[in-house]
């Protein structure tokens, strides 16, 4: 923190958080918030910053909603925690919610954050399946713990000794940064299955996949990939699991995103939009796993499973989103934020690509090409802190060697002039930086 601008109770809090905060990956950001509401966090001194990433990409429903603050309330009052085998209404009532939304997934489990649920289904894949090979994409993040982390490839991997064993990892397609320049993706689906085919010892149990690979740099998944990485999986006899952590509950038009190609994972798995901020995430499967799972004694009993004040606010987001038609608002508006993005890009030189699906949007920096010639990452790193000096929080992600991507996502509730303030502090970020 550079000091000299900082106040006396600012200087205080960073001297003990430097004392006292252990680091979990990068840097704090220079600005301590008090509280929130709707698309804006504020700082004791009033300064409101506008939240283009909706917390950590979760807050659905922006920050402090009121129905949200009254279920917290009213939940907190009346059932908060119980015994793990204990069931309560709120929690059938959100499985009950949560399967009429994918009815071919009706057996529910809810649990805490993303990590958890993917280790859950890491591991139901594998009993159910009987092998223990899970291959997932090279740009990949599906948590921190275990099996999730075995099966993450963004970052992580190094200095921890060996992730699982059987585990492997195919490139994502990427229409901006093609692997193999004029292959089809189709055909590198084929090559990167033949090659894990050579590798494996015949015991598949899983793909896990987003179907927008989000810290992978916002990569989606082209039109018709899921339906043959489904096939791949099936004449594999492994299961497919999508991890909609960040894509569920409309955030890119659809209820979920594998909708837009009408693919049914064997198992889905939802986190951070189900709780809109709060720590819920839910593992979807089909009744003929779950039969299975009683069959073979599947064992994943944590200390807050199917806790109820969590269901409470996870059955009233669903409410929320079903109720006021976010989905299609997030299409709406996604494209009113797209069309944006696609100004700065014609206005700079070095923005490379707009990519993403409704309010899931990336805008990928490439190095500059006169000038200073500054590489991609130095100026995504200077727009994004000139942008949250302007009063703009975005997120950059690294995709690679050659540059980042940053990583818009508001909340579904943003208003028009919100997404108009947003593009417009993102557009003097970038002249200054300019």
């Amino acid at each position: 923190m550079d000091g000299s601008s900082l106040t006396a109770p600012e200087t205080a809090f960073w001297s003990r958080a430097s004392r006292h905060m252990l680091k979990y990956g990068g840097d704090f950001v220079p600005f301590v918030p008090v509280r929130a509401e709707g698309s804006f966090v504020y700082d004791a001194a009033g300064r409101r910053v506008l939240d283009f990433t909706s917390g950590q990409m979760s807050a659905i429903l922006g920050h402090c909603h009121p129905e949200i603050v009254a279920t917290v309330r009213a939940a907190a009052g009346t059932l908060d925690h119980l015994f793990s085998s204990m069931l309560s209404h709120p929690v059938v009532d959100l499985a009950e919610a949560l399967a009429a939304t994918i009815p071919a997934l009706p057996r529910v489990m809810l649990l805490s954050t993303g990590g958890e649920a993917n280790e859950a289904a890491i591991k139901i894949a594998k009993l159910v399946t009987g092998g223990w090979e899970v291959i997932g994409f090279a740009q990949s993040w599906h948590g921190m713990t275990g099996g999730a982390a075995a099966a993450t490839y963004k970052a992580g991997r190094r200095g921890y000794g060996p992730a699982a064993v059987g585990s492997f990892a195919i490139p994502a397609p990427s229409a901006f940064r093609p692997r193999f320049p004029g292959v089809s993706w189709q055909a590198e689906l084929d090559d990167a299955f033949a090659l894990v085919d050579r590798q494996s010892t015949g015991n598949f149990a899983a793909f896990i996949a987003e179907p927008i690979l989000s810290s992978g740099g916002i990569i989606e998944l082209p039109e018709g990939y899921l339906c043959a990485l489904k096939a791949k999986c099936e004449e594999r006899g492994m299961l497919l699991i999508l991890d909609e952590a960040q894509t569920g509950l409309g955030r890119t038009g659809h209820m979920y995103a594998c909708q837009r190609d009408g693919v049914v994972p064997d198992i889905m798995v939802l986190s951070k939009t189900l709780g809109a901020g709060l720590p819920l995430s839910a593992v979807l499967t089909s009744g003929a796993i779950s039969a299975a799972c009683d069959e073979r004694d599947f064992l994943f009993y944590t200390t807050h499973v199917n806790d109820p004040l969590p269901a409470s606010v996870g059955l009233k987001v669903l409410e929320i989103v079903e109720r006021d038609g976010l989905a299609e608002r997030a299409a709406t508006l996604g494209a009113r934020l797209k069309h944006g993005l696609h100004g700065l890009q014609s206005r700079h030189r070095w923005i490379g690509d707009v990519r993403g699906r409704g309010l899931l949007l990336g805008l990928e920096f490439v190095d500059e090409e006169e000038g200073e010639r500054r590489s991609a990452a130095v100026l995504s790193d200077a727009v994004t802190d000139r942008a949250l000096e302007l009063g703009l929080s975005a997120n950059i992600v690294r995709a690679g060697a050659s540059g980042g991507v940053m990583r818009i996502a508001p909340p579904l509730l943003v208003t028009e002039a919100e997404i108009d303030l947003g593009l417009e502090l993102l557009a003097k970020a970038m002249r200054d930086v300019a």
